[in-house]
């Protein structure tokens, strides 16, 4: 078989050489006979509208134009024997007239053959069906009572229809309803709440079904939900509302939609997050929608099956979903359809039917619509698999064949036919046609063919008789021959020639390389004009001289503006009067019938360029007095800017020869100005103008004009009166420029006084100077001050009278009654009497307290003299001290001081702060862990802030979840520094808290985390049935239970006979037995301290307390578990001896023997 396989696929490859798929032109259709091809059909799955008419659409070509039947349901519809069914002249397409008949009597499977004496195609199976939309079913909803932060789903659950209806919520108002990561709705339309609230309160929840063949939309009766007014629920973990469970699975065809959901409830809303187990999603194919639920991906193909897993997460936790995807696939063809084949007789051939799918399809052949297997047998066809081969056609054989290729998931089905024609050569491109390249450009010659066999096409050059070959030429297989870069001697005339075994044809063509079409390169790629001014653009070009081409102007690759401002030259364009629109690329195109070029040019319009103006002219001095002048010129040019305005500078040739000032500004507008002058000055004027670009140059200046000196018009200003030393009075002023002086001889008149009743004034005249001394004045001195101008013409103003005060000397003076105010342990007040003024001898600048630190008040702080000091600028006579050490003598005292320094110190004085809460300790160890205890060390605090009155230590446990236990305190001495703890049950770590305290309260703590060894706990654990104390505790036990068994014979022979004694014969007391390992009295002692809560007593790991696991209740004794005392002490029921063995075949949870350790264990629970 494998032999058999290998030969026949030798065979395809050999015949994949020899045949090659002749396309009949469509010239030739008319007149060559073929066998039918199906063009046109109705889809596979026809769904009609019952309203309208049916049509099923059968459309074929072949010569003969074929004839067509149809078969309904697989037998053969008897179309003239319903009046309602016609079919289409010239075609197979039936129209049902359905206005008086039901359209479901008409659904049903349907396929149309099409035949001539060539062949039979077949149509595919077209499976009629009614769309419907029924209507929904009556029902009344009851209102939905749910408590706030629960999960809810509102099922919408719509009729069956055809196609399946489109699902969506809205209110009352055809509002759709808002949806979010908290309300979405699912594929199959249920509304989901991953948790309520109580706005969600409301009474028309409506879910809406949209049909889309009938265009009508069915509607569901309102929902109505009433979320509780109560406390809501408790928040939680998430937990997927669908798909149920840990994992599903779900199938998906190739090329299909795969639609992965998840939703998730919890409080609060869950996030959804998606991935792939087994791979990474596609992610051009992949979405998620409705908020991250849904997983969408599109164009399935087989590297999508595997698995995939969505997580829903919340501060509470997680839940996973996995979701095993198969892909499977419909049959879809590898490399198209099997192909036509026209066939010479003697030729060979191969139909291919190529295709695949999961899981793989079966292919069938049929011959004309009949099994391949029935059909006559034909030496020259041979049937392997998916290949049908064809050796030496005859004529005759003409036959249409059906590949179909199906498996559970569809099917495909597919018309080909094999046409054994008979022709000689025919040429089918026009004969000398002229072909035109441009040059260096490749040039195609075309010599289209048609033949059965199929003819051989060879190519010659103008009259030679030697064939064209090399690498000048490519020949393609349609016949066409390819020049790759033509040049002008390629020009000329070719003949080809079409060969096969029953003729020769032959046609001549013609070849022409033209020159190319060049424009002439622009210089400027850029063009800048004024607005209102034209531009021209150029566009030369160079062309073939038989080729004639066009001019086009584009604007910004649009038409041109139609306005007659823009004028078209043959090789120009002209735009006049230049706008701001104008700006823009303009492209020159130059089109002919074989190529184009092109350029383009930015044209850029800028505003009339404006410069700065001229300089004024024709500067004259008129209306000329003592004290003023009037300044009149002429404006130059604006240069397409106006004139904001003027600025006039003046030149004092007198004073300042060469020095321009600035004099006044005037508007724009005007060109004269009244100028102010002073005395004793040379005028000389200038002017500059001022528009948007800027200044203009400095006009010409204008004569010169002198004004007459005059007595000053002002004093000098900044009068001041400050001493330097302790006995002068230094006054300053600020002096008067030459523009100020109004004359030669300038000085200044210094007067002064003490401020006193009587005092008399004091002159002095000074020049080229401006302060003067006052010498041996009183310390601290007020002065009335004067400064007067004065130049050769006369005296200025009465000057204003200045108050100064003489030198400055160091305070004589100490603040009386210091003391402090002790406020707390760090703060104190300080207050004081001030300083009387004359002691002050100054400015009075403020005061200074001195303080410093003499001790402490414990016997490990040491002296501390570094002193603070705290200053109170003005008049204050109080301060406050922060930031004192508790329980520590402070020295202190206090100073005044002025702008010339401080003054002595007041009386040292002294103040205690009290005890404050003293520091952490210094540090806090785990010395050793030991099997049964924990030792702690620590040093005292550094700042004892104090007598320290003892230790606080706080300790929890600590379970790996890293959640604190019961706090326990203990209470320590002050000379304490190390305890030992024994080792609690609860956690293998702890956490340690230390503080010291004093009177004043417990200062800051220092922490410590220690953990135990599990070699430690296990040591404990294992070993402690070994222990002596452990031994004499069992002993005592045993003791016990025999003492209380005494006294119950004692009570039941006091009270009557009790049964007991028949329990106790066939029961044992199982405390008296031997202690061995197999008899299962002692077990091996488990403490699994990492399951066991911190808080609270201690349960079973099933969440339920048994009776029969507390080993040392007298309860234990008692029949049923009721026992009870009698008045006079005697228990009342029967003993019930319980054996451990049988406990322990029940189960791990009761594997437990009685043993002390329990018994401590359930006291501890509770403690």
């Amino acid at each position: 078989m494998e032999k058999r396989r290998m030969d026949a696929a030798l065979l395809v490859l050999i015949l994949g050489h020899l045949a090659i798929a002749l396309e009949v032109p469509l010239d030739l259709l008319e007149i060559l006979p073929q066998p039918p091809t199906i063009t046109h059909q109705s889809p596979k799955d026809y769904i009609i509208d019952p309203r309208e008419n049916i049509t099923i659409h059968c459309e074929a070509k072949g010569k003969p134009h074929p004839s067509f039947s149809w078969t309904k349901d697989g037998t053969h519809f008897r179309i003239e024997e319903d009046p309602r069914v016609t079919m289409k002249p010239h075609s197979g397409t039936l129209v049902v007239d359905i206005s008086m008949m039901r359209a479901e009597n008409y659904e049903g499977v349907f396929q149309c053959t099409a035949r001539n004496n060539h062949g039979t195609a077949v149509s595919n199976n077209i499976v009629i069906r009614q769309s419907r939309s029924p209507l929904w079913s009556k029902e009344k909803n009851r209102p939905i009572v749910v408590q706030e932060g629960v999960s809810l789903v509102l099922p919408c659950r719509p009729p069956a229809g055809l196609p399946p209806p489109i699902v969506f919520w809205m209110d009352n108002n055809f509002q759709k309803l808002p949806q979010s990561r908290r309300v979405s709705q699912s594929l199959n339309g249920d509304l989901y709440f991953s948790n309520v609230r109580r706005e969600d309160s409301r009474n028309d929840y409506i879910c809406y079904a949209r049909f889309t063949h009938t265009q009508t939309i069915q509607q569901k009766q309102p929902i109505t939900v009433r979320v509780l007014n109560q406390a809501p629920m408790d928040e939680r973990k998430p937990t997927f509302l669908i798909p149920p469970g840990s994992s599903s699975s779900m199938r998906v065809l190739r090329g299909h939609v795969l639609e992965m959901e998840c939703i998730a409830e919890g409080l609060p809303t869950p996030e959804v997050s998606w991935s792939k187990v087994s791979g990474e999603l596609p992610s051009r194919r992949t979405s998620f929608l409705h908020f991250n639920k849904t997983l969408r991906i599109t164009k399935v193909s087989e590297s999508d099956d595997g698995v995939y897993r969505c997580t829903a997460r919340n501060q509470f936790g997680s839940v996973d979903h996995t979701i095993s995807v198969s892909v499977k696939a419909a049959p879809y063809w590898i490399s198209g359809p099997p192909k036509n084949l026209v066939l010479a007789p003697g030729e060979n051939g191969v139909l291919t039917c190529r295709a695949s799918g999961i899981p793989k399809p079966l292919i069938t052949w049929t011959m004309n619509g009949i099994p391949i297997e029935n059909s006559p047998t034909d030496e020259s066809r041979k049937v392997e698999d998916d290949v049908i081969i064809f050796t030496d056609v005859q004529t005759g054989s003409s036959a249409v064949y059906q590949c179909n290729v199906s498996n559970e998931y569809g099917y495909l089905l597919s018309n080909a036919f094999v046409n054994v024609l008979s022709e000689p050569p025919r040429v089918m491109t026009p004969s000398n046609k002229i072909y035109q390249v441009i040059k260096n450009h490749p040039a195609l010659l075309d010599c289209a063919s048609f033949g059965s066999p199929l003819p051989k096409i060879t190519w010659f050059r103008d009259l030679s008789a030697s064939t064209l070959n090399g690498d000048n030429y490519i020949f393609h297989d349609n016949g066409t021959i390819e020049i790759p870069v033509a040049q002008a001697q390629n020009s000329g005339k070719y003949m080809c020639v079409a060969t096969n075994a029953l003729g020769i044809s032959k046609n001549h063509v013609h070849l022409e390389v033209k020159e190319p079409t060049r424009i002439q390169k622009q210089r400027e790629k850029t063009k800048t004009v004024q607005k209102g001014r034209s531009v021209v653009f150029e566009c030369k070009v160079n062309h073939d001289e038989t080729l004639f081409p066009t001019m086009t102007w584009l604007k910004d690759n649009g038409e041109l503006p139609d306005e007659e401002r823009f004028v078209v030259g043959s090789d120009s364009l002209t735009i006049v009067d230049v706008t701001e629109s104008d700006a823009g690329m303009y492209t020159c195109i130059m089109n002919t019938t074989l190529d184009h070029d092109s350029a383009t040019t930015e044209l850029n319009v800028v505003e009339a360029i404006p410069e700065k103006p001229d300089p004024p002219t024709d500067l004259e001095l008129t209306d000329q007095t003592k004290r003023s002048v009037q300044l009149t010129w002429t404006p130059g040019d604006e240069h397409n800017s106006p004139i904001q305005k003027f600025l006039i500078q003046y030149e004092d040739s007198l004073h300042h020869r060469g020095h321009w000032h600035n004099l006044t500004e005037v508007p724009g507008t005007m060109t004269t100005a009244h100028l102010k002058l002073s005395p004793y000055v040379h005028y000389t004027f200038r002017v500059f103008a001022l528009n948007a670009v800027g200044y203009s140059n400095a006009s010409s200046p204008s004569k010169m004009y002198k004004t007459d000196p005059a007595a000053p018009d002002e004093n000098p200003a900044g009068v001041h009166g400050i001493g330097t030393e302790h006995d002068n009075l230094v006054i300053s002023w600020k002096p008067l420029s030459n523009l100020q002086s109004n004359g030669p001889g300038l000085h200044y008149k210094v007067s002064w006084r003490q401020k006193k009743l009587g005092a008399e004034w004091a002159t002095q005249n000074v020049s080229s100077n401006s302060k003067f001394t006052v010498s041996g004045t009183p310390t601290f001195s007020p002065y009335e001050i004067k400064v007067q101008a004065v130049n050769n013409y006369g005296a200025g103003p009465e000057p204003a009278v200045v108050l100064g005060f003489s030198g400055e000397d160091l305070p004589i003076g100490t603040p009386d009654n210091v003391k402090a105010v002790v406020i707390n342990s760090t703060l104190a007040k300080i207050l004081w009497d001030a300083v009387p003024h004359n002691s002050i001898r100054g400015h009075l600048k403020g005061y200074k307290v001195y303080y410093w630190r003499k001790h402490g008040m414990h016997k490990h702080n040491p002296d501390h003299m570094e002193k603070d000091i705290l200053s109170f600028s003005g008049n204050h006579t109080h301060g406050m001290l922060p930031g004192l050490h508790p329980f520590s003598a402070y020295l202190f005292h206090v100073r005044v001081y002025n702008g010339k320094g401080e003054g002595p110190p007041s009386p040292t004085q002294h103040f205690k702060t009290p005890e404050g809460a003293p520091g952490p300790p210094t540090s806090l160890e785990v010395a050793k862990t030991d099997l049964d205890s924990l030792t702690l060390n620590w040093s005292p605090p550094l700042e004892h802030n104090g007598h320290i009155t003892g230790y606080t230590l706080k300790y929890q446990p600590v379970n790996n979840s890293n959640e604190l236990g019961p706090e326990e305190e203990l209470a320590l001495a002050a000379n304490e520094t190390s305890v030992t703890l024994p080792i609690l049950k609860y956690s293998k770590r702890y956490k340690f808290l230390l503080s010291a305290k004093t009177s004043s309260g417990a200062g800051p703590a220092v922490s410590q985390e220690a953990a135990v060894s599990d070699e430690a706990v296990a040591s404990r654990q294992v070993d402690i049935a070994t222990q002596g104390w452990f031994i004499g505790l069992m002993c005592a036990i045993a003791l016990l239970i025999l003492i209380l068994l005494i006294i119950c014979f004692i009570q039941r022979n006091k009270g009557g006979k009790y049964p007991v004694k028949e329990k106790e014969d066939a029961h044992t007391d199982p405390e008296f037995q031997p202690m061995k390992d197999d008899d299962c009295t002692f077990v091996e002692y488990s403490d699994n301290e990492d399951h066991k809560p911190l808080k609270g007593s201690r349960t079973p790991s099933n969440g339920t307390v048994k009776r029969d696991d507390s080993d040392d209740s007298l309860v234990d004794y008692g029949e049923g578990g009721d026992g009870q005392f009698n008045e006079d002490g005697s228990f009342i029921g029967q003993y019930s001896g319980k054996s451990s063995c049988r406990d322990n075949a029940e189960g791990p949870e009761s594997s437990e023997a009685p043993s002390p350790i329990n018994a401590m264990n359930s006291l501890n629970s509770f403690v």
